[in-house]
C-alpha cells in the first residue's frame, strides 16, 4: 500500500528538493547539490524537447496552395482598401499579432466573401502568409 504524504503548503519546494535537503541535514551535501543538479537538468532537458517537438503554426498548410487562394480571392478586396495589396499586412496599425488571431481573421474574411473555404484552405492561407509576413514561431 502507498504511504500518504501529508499536503505542502503551496509555497513549499519541489519534492525532489525536500530530498536533498534530507540529505543535507545528514551530512551529505555533495550529494545533495549533485541530485538536484541532475534533477535540474533532467527538467530542463524535458521542457527543451516538448519545445522541440511542437510544430509550426500552420504545418498542415500548404502554402503555395495558400499563395494562389489569396491570389485569387483576397488580393482584390486588399487594393480595394489599402491601394496595394501587401499593406494590409505590413502597415504599422496591423490587427493580425498571433497566430490564432491569422486564423480568426482568414475565418472572418471567408465568411465577410462567402468564398467557402474549407478549414484545410483556410490552414493553406494562413501557411502561406505566416511564411511570407507574419513568420509566427510555435
Amino acid at each position: 500500500m502507498r504511504r500518504e504524504e501529508p499536503p505542502r503548503p503551496p509555497n513549499a519546494a519541489p519534492a525532489w528538493d525536500s530530498e536533498a535537503a534530507k540529505l543535507r541535514a545528514r551530512g551529505a551535501p555533495a550529494r545533495a547539490a549533485r541530485i538536484r543538479r541532475l534533477l535540474g537538468g533532467a527538467a530542463l532537458a524535458a521542457s527543451t524537447a516538448a519545445l522541440a517537438q511542437q510544430p509550426a503554426p500552420f504545418a498542415n498548410g500548404d502554402p503555395a496552395q495558400g499563395r494562389a487562394l489569396v491570389d485569387k480571392d483576397c488580393n482584390e478586396c486588399h487594393v480595394r482598401q489599402f491601394d496595394d495589396r501587401d499593406r494590409i499586412y505590413t502597415r504599422a496599425d496591423r490587427r493580425v499579432k498571433t497566430a490564432e488571431q491569422l486564423r480568426a481573421q482568414i475565418a472572418f474574411c471567408n465568411t465577410q466573401l462567402s468564398t467557402g473555404y474549407f478549414p484545410e484552405e483556410e490552414e493553406h492561407i494562413a501557411a502561406w502568409l505566416n511564411q511570407r509576413y507574419y513568420h509566427f514561431k510555435p
